[in-house]
């Protein structure tokens, strides 16, 4: 489900609420997104359903068969749903029955199977008006969401958060973190064993990124290699964050309530393999006096009068104060600090970080330059604005690796991803698969990790290889669909008659005026001359072959390319250079291919549209052998790109631009990469990345900015004019917008100024 259609099924639900309920927004917030992790608990648990019943004899009792089913969901990535809070059977109930109860019964049966999520659950369902529950079960029961995947959870959270304006609302990204963002620091720090930590965890979406990652990756569950512990201060959040974890099957035992700053759970210092976090930016009005004892001794008198009272969480002393509070003026570096302080010996850790904190002067920057003499600080990535739901802010991604290698240490790989993003909406971008994997691929290489680099390259070369086996079976399917059309059209060129067909005749009583006449001959004359032009157009375009030439010619390219692929010995870094030379020259064919068949399809639908027209305003005979509706309609339905907000199936035409687009859009992947990395090792990128030493940085006073150090990027061209596309896209939208914006605002304008002046 893509970003719009599932803001326009929720913003139903939310227009609904708004109109038709007593409850407020507060009073009706969690009972909704109650109502959300039922519909997401039945998603996952559908996923798994089938291949568990599938092992279970037809003929066993059922009570024997639901509790078969209960034991097959231990150790899946999803809960069990008992059969009274499986959403299908809330969403048949007839219109008599108390929707309301039987909500209220479901969480209660969720609670009696997972006892950790005691309490964590909405009830009082039965406040909300019944039809009005009734409806939203409704829309929460469209296909859409049926078939959401994801995060969605938190997701719709940071949704519900942003559009009624409940409590913590403004600090929206303090809750929720972009799957972008937190996909990426999974990529880079590889959290796959011990104890994971996130202290100021929200919804928990690091949590369940983790768990992806384990099973994508590691090929295991996450409850068997890794232990969650995550802390929220607000009890409604470390509820969501329950209720998050155990529908994705995720242990939930270990969140706990607690405002960081001051409870700091000594238990877990110095003992995390991993810390991940999206903490609450530039906070300010933290207790001074709540926080020292959390200090560590910071001058050699301090140390040793210091009777081993640590742990401790500021290793590297206190950020400034507010002079007239004494509290702390911003807390960013506190954060920091305890995340670094986590980690044990050998971790890792990942966080978002507001782009100032990187600057910052004065004691702030006497802490970064403790930091970075540590040699742990291993990665900075610089991230453009727009990736936030709720903020347009720019962020930066910091990376410690405490178990980094000698020959790293005295240096930091600074990333400025601020160009690489794909554009969901005028104030929505995200990273798409591959750019994900090309910017972890940049970390790979700074360590080493060259086969990851010639594993990601092959997989994009064997992708390509995939799309082009595709492209024969939807060329032939895209023709077939125009032959039909061309015959249905030659057809009505045959039997259409403009005297019986589209024009009736003058009738013989009473005799027509010569006047009739006159305008019935000028009308057959312009209706001729039409429909003469219309054939010859048609004739014309069934005449033209280049269409057809150009897409044979494609072909036999594409067989020589998958030929070339077959034979490549794609493990190495020479025999992908040596493909890819192949393949990109193949990539101009593919485009041209696209262009052409976008053309083929307008000049069809063009001389369907305009046979469709004549027949519509026929005036003649009611029945022919002439016009075949309800198959052109379907004939025009292939040739027409599906409606995403609608589920709509790919169409013939959707299926044949794909195949050459995604061979294009891989073989421009592998281009990226190469392009950078020619030699499949680390370079320093202009633009892009530069691995650059503590000398560096403490010459630059200590800044952590990719930014000040990777330079510009001298131009290149990637081949991508989907990106530039949709950048152009996001300029006329957002001009479209604020356009939009002044009208309104003009209007308004206007009156008061009649109000004024009465």
């Amino acid at each position: 489900m893509n970003l719009q259609q599932l803001e326009d099924e929720l913003w139903e639900a939310a227009d609904d609420l708004r109109a038709n309920s007593k409850l407020t927004a507060a009073e009706y917030a969690m009972p909704v997104l109650g109502l959300i992790f039922l519909r997401h608990a039945a998603n996952r648990f559908r996923a798994y359903l089938p291949d568990i019943e599938a092992a279970i004899p037809a003929k066993m009792p059922a009570a024997q068969r639901e509790e078969v089913i209960k034991l097959g969901f231990q150790g899946k990535a999803a809960v069990y749903l008992p059969e009274a809070a499986r959403f299908e059977r809330i969403a048949s109930l007839p219109q008599d029955a108390s929707v309301g109860e039987a909500i209220d019964a479901a969480m209660d049966a969720v609670e009696a199977e997972y006892p950790v999520l005691q309490g964590a659950l909405p009830r009082g369902y039965a406040g909300f008006e019944p039809e009005l529950l009734a409806r939203l079960v409704k829309i929460f029961d469209r296909p859409a969401l049926q078939t959401a995947t994801g995060d969605v959870f938190g997701r719709i959270y940071e949704y519900f958060l942003n559009k009624f304006a409940m409590t913590g609302a403004q600090e929206g990204g303090e809750f929720f973190t972009p799957p972008s963002l937190v996909r990426l620091i999974v990529n880079v720090i590889e959290p796959d064993h011990g104890i994971v930590l996130d202290p100021a965890c929200g919804s928990a979406g690091m949590f369940v990124q983790t768990g992806h990652f384990i099973e994508d990756a590691r090929h295991a569950q996450a409850n068997d290699t890794v232990t969650f512990h995550g802390q929220e201060k607000s009890d409604t959040n470390t509820k969501l964050a329950r209720m998050n974890l155990v529908v994705h099957g995720l242990d939930a035992s270990n969140i706990g309530q607690g405002n960081t700053f001051y409870d700091q759970a000594e238990h877990l210092i110095g003992q995390c393999d991993f810390v991940m976090a999206n903490p609450p930016f530039n906070v300010d009005g933290v207790d001074t006096k709540r926080i020292t004892k959390q200090l560590a001794p910071q001058t050699p008198d301090e140390q040793a009068a210091d009777l081993g009272g640590g742990p401790y969480r500021l290793p590297f002393g206190l950020p400034g104060t507010n002079a007239k509070t004494g509290a702390i003026s911003n807390a960013n570096s506190l954060w920091i600090q305890y995340f670094y302080s986590y980690l044990n010996g050998s971790g890792r850790a990942g966080f978002v970080m507001a782009s100032s904190a990187s600057d910052a002067g004065n004691k702030d920057r006497d802490i970064r330059a403790q930091l970075v003499r540590t040699g742990h600080v291993d990665v900075m990535v610089a991230i453009g604005p727009k990736f936030f739901y709720t903020r347009s802010l720019p962020c930066t991604l910091w990376f410690f690796d405490k178990g980094k290698p000698a020959d790293l240490q005295d240096q930091v790989l600074m990333v400025d991803a601020r160009s690489i993003y794909h554009v969901v909406s005028t104030r929505s971008h995200v990273f798409t698969e591959e750019q994900l994997a090309n910017l972890t691929t940049i970390t790979w290489l700074y360590r080493g990790e060259h086969a990851k680099f010639t594993a990601l390259v092959a997989r994009y070369q064997q992708q390509v290889a995939h799309w082009l086996a595709e492209l024969p079976a939807r060329l032939r399917a895209d023709t077939r669909t125009l032959r039909q059309l061309a015959l249905k059209l030659q057809r009505f060129a045959r039997y259409t008659n403009v005297n019986t067909e589209l024009l009736p005749p003058l009738p013989a009583e009473p005799p027509p005026t010569p006047a009739q006449q006159a305008e019935l001959a000028q009308r057959r004359t312009a209706l001729q001359a039409t429909l003469d032009a219309w054939k010859a157009d048609l004739a014309q375009a069934l005449a033209d072959t280049s269409a057809t030439q150009t897409l044979a010619a494609l072909q036999a390219q594409a067989a020589q390319a998958r030929a070339a692929i077959a034979a490549a010995n794609l493990a190495t870094h020479a025999g992908q250079t040596a493909l890819q030379t192949t393949l990109e020259a193949l990539a101009p064919a593919l485009k041209a291919a696209g262009k052409t068949l976008e053309a083929r399809h307008k000049r069809a639908l063009a001389l369907l549209d305009a046979a469709d027209k004549m027949w519509r305003a026929r005036t003649g005979s009611k029945a022919s052998k002439a016009w075949h509706g309800a198959a052109l309609r379907q004939l025009r339905r292939a040739l027409q790109p599906a409606d995403a907000k609608k589920s709509e199936d790919p169409t013939v035409r959707d299926r044949v631009l794909e195949a050459p687009k995604q061979a294009a859009y891989f073989i421009a992947q592998v281009h990226w990469l190469h392009s950078r990395f020619p030699h499949g090792t680390f370079e320093n990128v202009p633009g892009l990345c530069k691995a650059v030493t503590v000398e560096d940085i403490e010459a630059n006073d200590w800044s952590l900015t990719p930014g000040r150090y990777v330079g510009v990027a001298a131009a290149q061209d990637d081949g991508d004019e989907d990106a530039f596309a949709a950048q152009l896209r996001e300029i006329h939208e957002e001009l479209a917008e604020l356009n939009d914006k002044a009208v309104a605002l003009a209007a308004r304008i206007t009156g008061n100024l009649e109000g004024l002046l009465g």
